[in-house]
């Protein structure tokens, strides 16, 4: 269960500090961390983390229908309490028990049948009036989680696996309407009703019929919430089973291509297959405690019917009680037995939904690892004028990535970042577009570091062109307009042309209704790459960063997407990351990198005549190319 454990976040917290306190303040922190744990462990955490959703300070109309529903809760209990006594009189008065009463004896079998439907509408009216909040509970916590999870770092998406976090978010909010929903209206009423019947059978009764009830009770909730607590461990683990088999076959739908490439239908057929087998393990092991811990509530709750029916019986013979008496503890005994049943599945469920309800919040827990400082302004640009000042970054504290490097890219010109893979080429602009923070130095557009600003207006500034454009499973013109959402036919016509894909686009059957498929899978990767180009020319951001945007494409494609991008770059600060040299040869300036270090920079013929690691690089790139030619 993810809320028995604490997440990586908190966990490298709890390190940190611990490495900077006394030994005294460690135990502390062990102490705190021991206690966060149990909390967890109890589901308290999800409980308080709720409960804001159920009674919101500033949502009066919340309370409002909160209120309601439990008076309508209220009064449902107060009628099943003393719908008994009305069959206990109806009964006595068929059977000359008792003499005739005013109601009379279809009277009262009458006023029996109002008070049983005066009960189911009361609770139909209690879960009407619930209804709107529970959704509002539900709609609300699906929006901050899905908004957490856009705000957390892309190191954290790098690792994380998306079938399972799917699977994760998809459970959690379900238990949140299940959670506030079976937790104020059945254990609460549960035990209102016990209180009520319990009352009933001391005061019309005696003592012992009471000591009967309190001790079946007891027995039946240390039975369910023993062997429940033993089921969420196997529920648990059938969980991660699904959770596992199901990343899996996400996982391998998103490869499509490369299963088909490598003949692995089989081999990802029987991997799934593995998952699938441990998974049923798990859930034949939860389906047989089921089936004994439905037994053994049973075997509770009968026995305390048998042996309360017996005391009934014996009263009945010796005179104290009437028929009707031995009537009505037959049906209160069955009236609890029902709720205590329902109890079961409610803990069952309750425990279940809190177990997924953690592993969201876990989620939410997760730190953010970028984050806006409190009152950062908007980026303003000007020019377009990028600096980085001796930056040091690294994703791994142990291995760093980018050490001292200083560039200047001015307003309105091209540059381009060359160099071997890994050495911090596509880094760069990562930590441009802020995906992290630098550990060392500091970037600069137009004089504003990127840490006094907010990500958003970063974004905004910003035009990214990647070498593997990602479509959204819609329309062609929704994947342009995704630019700028407020955009005009016109204006996404214009932004096509420019990117030199209109002409395709009017070719199409649906023209720029066309639906792209999966991740655009039904397009080619040269025109993926100018739907791309398209969407950032209508963005149009003041800064254009290419990140090997024609490395993955063939020659001829790549030089018509090439013309394609020198007419977006026009007027605006262009950053090109590229691996094929022949690529940038006319960018206003080269920047080599190697080793995290720039070594070089100047312009293409410049950089040929010092005949250093560029010149190498080209010779190299040169001669590759006539090999391949030949």
């Amino acid at each position: 269960m993810a809320a028995d454990t604490t997440s990586a976040g908190q966990t490298g917290k709890s390190d940190a500090s611990a490495g900077t306190t006394s030994s005294g303040q460690a135990e502390d922190n062990r102490s705190a961390a021991e206690i966060a744990a149990e909390e967890r462990a109890s589901g308290m955490r999800t409980i308080r983390r709720v409960g804001p959703y159920l009674w919101p300070a500033d949502k009066p109309w919340v309370k409002r229908r909160v209120v309601i529903a439990l008076s309508f809760l209220v009064l449902a209990k107060v009628i099943a309490a003393g719908t008994p006594i009305l069959y206990k009189l109806a009964v006595d008065s068929l059977s000359g028990d008792v003499s005739d009463l005013l109601l009379g004896a279809v009277g009262l079998t009458v006023a029996y049948g109002m008070a049983r439907l005066m009960t189911v509408g009361f609770q139909q009216l209690r879960d009407a009036v619930f209804a709107k909040v529970g959704q509002r509970a539900l709609r609300t916590l699906a929006l901050e989680t899905f908004t957490h999870i856009h705000r957390l770092s892309l190191r954290y998406h790098i690792t994380r696996k998306t079938g399972g976090l799917s699977r994760i978010i998809e459970r959690g909010v379900k238990g949140v309407d299940f959670l506030l929903r079976f937790l104020l209206f059945s254990i609460g009423p549960l035990i209102l009703e016990l209180l009520l019947v319990g009352a009933v059978l001391f005061v019309l009764f005696d003592v012992w019929y009471l000591a009967v009830v309190a001790v079946v009770i007891a027995l039946y909730v240390w039975f369910t919430f023993k062997v429940t607590e033993w089921r969420v461990k196997l529920r648990r683990e059938m969980n991660a089973q699904d959770t596992d088999a199901n990343q899996k076959a996400i996982d391998s739908l998103l490869n499509f291509e490369t299963v088909k490439y490598f003949g692995a239908e089989q081999r990802e057929a029987d991997r799934y297959d593995r998952a699938m087998q441990a998974y049923e393990g798990a859930a034949i092991k939860t389906a047989t405690s089921l089936a004994f811990l439905n037994f053994g509530q049973s075997l509770v709750i009968t026995s305390g019917l048998v042996i309360v029916m017996v005391m009934a019986a014996l009263g009945v013979q010796n005179g104290s009680l009437t028929v009707g008496d031995f009537v009505m503890v037959n049906a209160y005994m069955i009236q609890i037995t029902m709720p205590l049943n329902f109890l079961g599945t409610v803990y069952r469920e309750i425990r279940q939904a809190l177990v997924d309800m953690g592993e969201m919040f876990d989620l939410l827990e997760q730190p953010r690892e970028v984050a806006d400082k409190p009152g950062a302004a908007t980026l303003k640009v000007d020019g377009g004028v990028v600096e980085f000042d001796d930056v040091s970054f690294g994703y791994d504290p142990a291995r760093p990535i980018l050490e001292g490097v200083s560039l200047s890219v001015g307003a309105g010109q091209n540059v381009a970042l060359v160099g071997p893979s890994g050495s911090g080429k596509s880094t760069i602009g990562r930590l441009l577009f802020r995906f992290y923070d630098v550990q060392g130095g500091g970037i600069r557009i137009d004089g504003q570091d990127l840490r006094d600003v907010t990500q958003q207006s970063v974004h905004d500034a910003i035009g990214v062109v990647p070498q593997d454009t990602v479509l959204f499973n819609d329309t062609i013109r929704y994947n342009i307009a995704y630019g700028r959402a407020d955009a005009t036919h016109e204006e996404i016509v214009e932004a096509a042309r420019a990117a030199q894909i209109h002409s395709f686009i009017e070719s199409l059957p649906e023209g720029y209704d066309t639906a792209v498929g999966e991740r655009g899978l039904k397009l080619s990767g040269g025109e993926k790459q100018r739907v791309g180009i398209a969407r950032t020319l209508l963005k149009n951001p003041p800064i254009l960063l290419l990140d090997e945007a024609t490395s993955a494409l063939d020659t001829e494609t790549e030089a018509s997407i090439q013309e394609a991008l020198e007419r977006a770059g026009k007027g605006r600060t262009v950053i090109t990351i590229a691996h094929r040299l022949s690529t940038v040869a006319d960018a206003d300036r080269i920047v080599v990198l190697q080793g995290g270090r720039v070594v070089e920079e100047g312009t293409h013929d410049a950089l040929l005549a010092s005949g250093g690691r560029y010149a190498a690089l080209w010779a190299r790139q040169q001669a590759e190319e006539a090999s391949e030619e030949g």
